[in-house]
């Protein structure tokens, strides 16, 4: 099973992204951690989280920089060649799912 739960508050301001079939956002979230590292401070992980079509557009029209959201979905690991042949991976969040946890309409 691949399944992903984040709690975390968005990095950026969504933006959409339409072709003529499809429309998709990608937002990072600061997820905290939730313990202390050897200096005694919490560390977060900022996690790319891809959305497509439906939610795509709710987050663009209700979130902005800061809100808090939970996300549910799965984890995407996929590679390309850069210029200099050489082997990249990313991983991201294919999201599902949304929830709005400390949001309002954007202006």
């Amino acid at each position: 099973m691949n399944q992903i739960l984040l709690v975390g508050r968005l990095t950026e301001a969504p933006e959409i992204v339409t072709t003529e079939n499809n429309s998709r956002t990608v937002i990072n979230l600061a997820v905290p951690r939730t313990y202390k590292n050897q200096e005694g401070l919490y560390e977060t992980d900022f996690i790319r989280c891809v959305l497509w079509n439906g939610i795509a557009k709710r987050v663009k029209e209700y979130c902005k920089k800061g809100d808090l959201v939970g996300v549910k979905g799965r984890l995407q690991i996929r590679n390309y060649l850069d210029e200099q042949e050489e082997r990249k991976y990313i991983s991201e969040v294919m999201v599902e799912s949304i929830t709005f946890l400390s949001s309002s309409k954007a202006e």
